[in-house]
């Protein structure tokens, strides 16, 4: 029963984890007026760190197009089956 639970908690991170993101993706894409705001500043500071571990593997194409969260969903979603599957 608590490992039930306690699996439910761990996917629960990672989807929030994951959907914080997805939303600091999307982000990127706004005007640099909306990059000062709070919560952009907020998921930056949350996601960047990881972001970056990936954009130091797969630098910008062009300097534009970045392929790196691609890589950076994928690890996550694999950590996240890894610990799962550790706790079941």
């Amino acid at each position: 029963m608590t490992r039930s639970i306690f699996g439910s908690i761990v996917h629960l991170l990672f989807v929030c984890y994951t959907v914080m993101l997805f939303l600091r993706i999307l982000s990127s894409w706004l005007s640099m007026e909306w990059q000062g705001h709070r919560f952009v500043r907020f998921l930056a500071f949350y996601t960047d760190p990881y972001l970056n571990l990936f954009r130091r593997l797969i630098p910008p194409i062009g300097g534009m197009l970045d392929l790196s969260p691609i890589l950076a969903f994928l690890a996550l979603k694999f950590l996240e089956m890894f610990l799962l599957g550790v706790i079941r």
